[in-house]
């Protein structure tokens, strides 16, 4: 046996250890890739404080904290109708350190801002719903309006003289009348305003004469006899108004607009993560305490798996973009 046979005859074992050392290193650190760090979790809330989204995000970062052993804190991240915060998400690394809390103006957005620069049916991971809110269609009673029929009549009557508030453009509440609009083919005009309280104001003040409201907002009004409650945007009655019909009674097809909010988090986040995020989820939401604070903003709690957010996510997205190319609504 040469020299060289020697060598690496005993050079042999020693290859075999560093072989194997790096081939721990590399599955460790393949470990670490899909496996969420410890540490604090981040829930990013693309809208101002004090409202129904921040609130889900609130009434759950919690109970999640305590089931994860992982402290989580609320970020608020306004702007750009929800697309600043979302960015945000979108860019983070995978790795369950930052999640996302949102409504269903999610989808609705890239179809009215051409430039988002993100996907967020490619783009992120739906974990699962959180709640689902009512609309209230309302009008004020100076104008006569005292029932969906009436309002259709009027509109056909006076194509585009009523006006309607929204909170903005894009908004669920804008998106709602544009879907009534064009199913029931009638004229508003809209008014858009910076927020719901401004257009409330000149809702019961008699500037503009119908809207749609969240349902919390509307009813003391509605109590008050100062609106006329028309019609419920989901497809059965709200108990807090059995006699409201819902919009569906019109026969014209899908009109249930109820806003739905969720949790999400940056594109391929590991399943176990998810699955355990969306059980903790789960049992979180059917707690008592939960379906109490979710009925202030005018909500009720609503889980859902990953896939069936996901399907929600996507036919909504078709949906809000088709009628925004049929009713030709630009925001940019």
């Amino acid at each position: 046996m040469n020299q060289r046979d020697k060598f690496l005859l005993q050079s042999a074992p020693r290859r075999r250890i560093v072989l194997g050392a790096l081939a721990a290193m590399a599955a460790s650190g393949a470990s670490a890739q899909s496996t969420p760090a410890s540490g604090p979790i981040r829930l990013v809330v693309p809208f101002t404080p004090g409202t129904g989204i921040d609130m889900v995000a609130r009434q759950i970062s919690p109970p999640l904290g305590e089931r994860l052993g992982r402290p989580f804190f609320v970020d608020n991240k306004a702007g750009a109708s929800g697309n600043i915060g979302t960015a945000e998400v979108v860019r983070a690394a995978p790795d369950g350190n930052t999640l996302l809390v949102s409504v269903n103006t999610l989808v609705m957005n890239p179809a009215l801002y051409p430039k988002i620069g993100f996907d967020p049916l490619t783009d992120l991971t739906p974990i699962s719903l959180t709640s689902r809110g009512q609309l209230l269609l309302v009008a004020n009673t100076a104008t006569g309006i005292d029932s969906l029929a009436a309002l259709i009549a009027r509109a056909k009557a006076r194509p585009g003289l009523l006006n309607y508030g929204s909170p903005g453009a894009g908004t669920p509440h804008h998106l709602a009348m544009e879907l009534l609009k064009n199913r029931a083919n009638i004229s508003l005009t809209n008014i858009a305003y910076r927020g719901t309280g401004p257009a409330l104001t000149d809702l019961l003040g008699g500037q503009i004469e119908v809207m749609f409201l969240p349902i919390h907002v509307a009813l003391q009004h509605v109590k008050s006899g100062h609106l006329k409650a028309l019609a419920i945007s989901s497809n059965t009655p709200s108990p807090l108004l059995p006699a409201v019909p819902p919009l569906s009674s019109l026969n014209l097809g899908d009109l249930n607009v109820d806003m739905w909010y969720g949790v999400l988090g940056p594109a391929n986040l590991p399943r176990a993560f998810v699955d355990r995020l969306n059980k903790e989820l789960g049992d979180i939401l059917k707690q008592p305490s939960i379906a109490t604070a979710f009925e202030t903003q005018g909500m009720t709690p609503a889980h859902s798996t990953p896939e069936a957010f996901k399907q929600l996510m996507v036919a909504d997205a078709k949906r809000w973009a088709d009628l925004i190319k049929a009713q030709r609504i630009t925001f940019e």
